[in-house]
């Protein structure tokens, strides 16, 4: 299931908000609609069962209101994808990730398998079905979503790849699973913008803060001696770069992910590097396209929209141009398709009251 995401500090937005966004797509060749909905104290369960791995998650007795974008046909699961609470507090869950064998050698999905031939039923971890519903009416900050997440993540276990954001109106936390157990999360900083498409996306990771003061990163508790056993760390001058040591750089991603983050720096920083011709600093198959960047100018509402329904516009690559070489129109997957679901941006303003303080905007 493809999305892309976007996330705006607070430095780097006009009005000072915090700001998460993120297009939910169905698979292809099909089509999941969406409604809107406010979740009240009453109707949260305190007993979670998911419908997709029969996991079963006791849940607390205090619950805050919260909004969600669930499916709207019934079947699968809830799906809450993205929202904010009483609390003012948001997040918005999942875009899907990718990693490579090494790491799902190491801890493998944690995968549902019905019963069969005798053999009793194995319960799933959790995943996109369930995880807004199972963190968000809980939390009262976005580095408090990252630990629930994380020690959801590390007991149960989740049976995909997933990017999940969390924000409040100070801070912004991103965080990656890793294999079936293992997560880390990076504070975005306040000057900067994230892009994400569905690729495990962070690019440094400092393990030293992570296991001391947490200012700017966190992880699962073991995921130090997980590197060293398995022998994740890929680069030659010791200094962990997450993307290679967790994620992937298949042939695949060069027409599914990078593109993506290719055109969405391309709009936002779009003197500060090359992006186009022989000497381009990044093109649409660069694996190392930062994961973070300072944008050009203050990024807008309207700006986040604009990307977030793009098509490659303005490049040989838009699938709708009546201009450029022919062959290469629609050679990328790009980020604005026919089945997109529904686009969520959250912007949380510590200047507002609180009844107005967080605002999300939707787009169906």
């Amino acid at each position: 299931m493809a999305c892309t995401t976007i996330l705006v500090g607070k430095k780097a937005s006009y009005d000072g908000s915090t700001m998460i966004a993120r297009n939910d797509d169905s698979p292809s060749g099909k089509f999941t609609p969406k409604k809107y909905v406010v979740v009240h104290p009453d109707e949260q369960p305190r007993k979670y069962i998911s419908v997709l791995s029969h996991v079963e998650i006791d849940l607390p007795d205090n619950p805050m209101r919260y909004t969600a974008v669930p499916n709207a046909v019934e079947g699968d699961g809830i799906w809450a994808a993205s929202g904010v609470n009483a609390a003012n507090v948001a997040m918005t869950a999942t875009e899907t990730i990718t990693s490579n064998p090494r790491v799902l050698g190491a801890d493998p999905l944690v995968v549902y398998q019905p019963a069969k031939d005798g053999q009793e039923e194995i319960k799933g971890g959790i995943g996109e079905e369930d995880i807004v519903c199972l963190v968000l009416p809980y939390i009262h900050s976005a580095r408090e979503g990252v630990k629930r997440l994380g020690s959801l993540l590390e007991q149960y276990g989740t049976y995909e790849m997933n990017g999940i954001a969390f924000q409040d109106a100070e801070e912004i936390w991103w965080l990656e699973t890793i294999g079936g157990h293992h997560w880390m999360a990076r504070k975005v900083p306040d000057d900067v913008y994230v892009i994400m498409p569905n690729q495990l996306g962070i690019d440094q990771f400092n393990l030293e803060d992570a296991f001391s003061e947490q200012k700017e990163y966190m992880c699962s508790a073991d995921l130090k001696d997980f590197i060293e056993k398995y022998h994740l760390n890929l680069a030659m001058d010791g200094v962990l770069n997450p993307r290679d040591a967790f994620g992937s750089h298949d042939d695949s991603d060069h027409v599914y992910n990078t593109p993506r983050a290719w055109y969405m720096g391309r709009c936002l920083n779009p003197h500060t590097w090359r992006w186009d011709g022989p000497a381009a600093d990044f093109t649409p198959y660069s694996d190392n396209i930062p994961w973070c960047m300072v944008p050009e100018k203050k990024v807008t509402v309207e700006d986040v929209k604009y990307v977030l329904s793009s098509h490659f516009q303005g490049t040989s690559y838009d699938p709708y141009a009546g201009y450029g070489e022919s062959n290469m129109r629609g050679a990328y997957r790009s980020i604005g398709i026919n089945r997109n679901d529904f686009m969520s941006l959250i912007q949380i303003n510590d200047n507002r009251p609180d009844d107005i303080k967080a605002i999300q905007w939707l787009a169906f």
